[in-house]
Parts: structure tokens; sequence; C-alpha cells
């Protein structure tokens, strides 16, 4: 680890197999907290690298719980986190409206490090159990049309850096790398990104896969559509740009998708938006998110994806899932 930090802290760069054995080596606990923390922290300095964050990626994949859900062709919705805006859980809200409309959904998700609430801290307070059982996520999935994928049961090695970046409570490249380890490895993924840069990485790294995916960024620095302003997705089919008149809607200002001041508040949140009891721009917001989930999953227009979305609220089929996950975790 010495000789990384040194070439790190001489503005050099690391290859592809440096960043994995590097990353392995962490994960193993051969390195001490204060060297995980210098490594860390270099990365606050500069941009990572393509071939950086993809040995990454191989590192986590390599040393994570795998799980296989293969045959449930799902989809991940998950963002990086790390944009400072304390929206609430659009992604999470977004992924159960999804479900609902009839994609499978396996959404990974963590507690929040950099934001005041994460979307396990949510599932956690509405009583969702976290597992890494393969017959209760397949339960989850066939019953509830999603199950969640909480990443310490399943990225273990990573109980070596957790407290270290609970205790530096800065975005790190872990907040890039979160979408990229779902354990199940989907077939298809939306994922929203903290800056255009790594909207372009994201976009080398995937298009090395055979998912259909979305990228998405918004212009004003969200991690997801938001609605307030314009925001460029990046998939599979190129590059485009959606905003609120993509959907036929009102622009929306960032005060109304505030996110609540705690983990309670925000599970309020949560639940008044699929109980229909949510303001409008709440659900927007929400069914947009959902709305380019649908519609990398099953090839269709933004506009069919966002009917979907809508739907999926209005006839309780979002609610639904929520609370056929809710008895099966209390099984």
């Amino acid at each position: 680890m010495k000789a990384i930090l040194e070439k790190l802290i001489g503005n050099q760069v690391l290859s592809k197999e440096e960043a994995k054995t590097t990353l392995t080596d962490i994960g193993q606990g051969k390195c001490n907290s204060h060297q995980v923390a210098a490594f860390l922290t270099t990365y606050m300095m500069r941009t990572v690298t393509v071939a950086e964050l993809s040995g990454f990626r191989e590192a986590l994949l390599d040393l994570c719980v795998a799980i296989d859900l293969s045959d449930f062709d799902t989809i991940d919705l998950c963002g990086t986190g790390g944009d400072g805006k304390d929206t609430f859980n659009i992604s999470t809200l977004a992924s159960f409206v999804t479900a609902g409309a009839g994609v499978a959904v396996a959404k990974h998700g963590n507690y929040g490090v950099s934001s005041s609430c994460g979307s396990s801290n949510v599932m956690e307070h509405l009583g969702i159990r976290f597992s890494n059982k393969q017959d209760f996520l397949r339960k989850s999935i066939e019953e509830a049309g999603i199950c969640v994928l909480h990443a310490p049961l399943f990225h273990p090695a990573m109980k070596h850096v957790a407290p270290i970046r609970r205790d530096l409570g800065l975005k790190t490249f872990f907040n890039m790398l979160g979408p990229l380890v779902n354990p199940s490895r989907p077939n298809k993924q939306m994922v929203g990104v903290f800056n255009l840069e790594l909207q372009r990485i994201y976009n080398y790294l995937l298009e090395e896969t055979n998912q259909q995916y979305s990228i998405l960024h918004a212009l004003d620095g969200y991690d997801e559509v938001s609605l307030t302003g314009d925001t460029k997705v990046v998939s599979n089919q190129g590059i485009t740009t959606v905003n609120a008149a993509s959907f036929g809607i009102d622009k929306l200002e960032a005060s109304q998708i505030g996110g609540g001041d705690s983990v309670k508040a925000a599970a309020t949140i949560f639940t008044d938006v699929l109980e229909g009891k949510g303001t409008e721009a709440q659900r927007h917001v929400v069914c947009a998110n959902a709305a380019i989930a649908i519609a990398t999953a099953r090839d269709c227009s933004l506009h069919d994806g966002f009917a979907f979305a809508k739907e999926s609220i209005a006839s309780g089929k979002a609610l639904q899932s929520l609370q056929t996950l809710q008895k099966i975790s209390a099984l």
C-alpha cells in the first residue's frame, strides 16, 4: 500500500490491475485505517479514471456475496448519492413504482453516508427485512415484484472501509461504485450520477457490458431527474435531454422535492406518495424517474413509461409492492 500511496501522492494514476489489487487488499483487511483514509482522500482531490473505477468494480464484485436472480430479468434503480441536495428517497420510491408497473426490480442500496437518509434507512424504518438469502430474495420478487439488496450484507469485505467513510462524512469513490456493484448483476440499470464527468465514465464502463442502461444527471446538480431543469440522459440509444416538458408537466422548484430532516420524516413522504397522499410535485418527480426505468426495461417511449408509472400509483399497485414486501419481511 505504501508504494500505491506514493504513486497517488505523486499525481500518478493506477492501472486497472493495480486498482483491483489495492481494493482487494483493503477488503481483505491487509491495510490499516490510516492507509485506507489516505487512499480515499487522494481521490477526493482528483477524478477517478475509467481504468481505476473498472478495477475497483471488479474487486468488489469478486469479493461480494453473489446472488442469482437472472431469470427475473431485473432492473436496478440506484443513484450514486453525493449530490448534496438532500432530496427525499426518489429512486427508492421510483423502484416500487416500477415494480408496481410490472417490471422486476433488484434494488441495491445502503445507509446514507453523505446524505441524511439513505435508501436502507427508510427501508429499515418501514419494516423491510434485510437478507442475503436467495430463497427470501426470490420470494420477494415473485410476490412483491421487488427485492432489496442491502449492500453491507453482500459486501462484507467493506466492513474495513465503512467506519472510515462514516467518520469522513464526505463522498468518496465508493459513492461512485455503489450502482456498479449490485451483487445480482442485473440485466438492466437506471443510475443517477452527481456530475457529467462521472456520467461519461459510467458510459464507458456500462457500454462494455450487455446491460440495457440509462445514466442520469440533472444539469443543476441532482443525481436523478429532478424536474427543476434539464437532465442529460446517456443510454444504449445515445444521448438525450429531458425536462418537465418532456413529461407534459410543469417545472418544479428545489424546495418541492426536499427530503425531510429525519428518517421518520423521509419515511412519511415515502408512504404518502405511494398512498396517493403526496404532493403533485412529489408524485411527478417519482413518476418521471420511474418512467425512465420502465422505458429502459421495456424499450417503450418515455410518454408510455410515465403513464405506466402514474397508473402504478393510482391503482395502488406500487403501494401493494411495499405492503407485500413488509408482510414477507415479518414472517
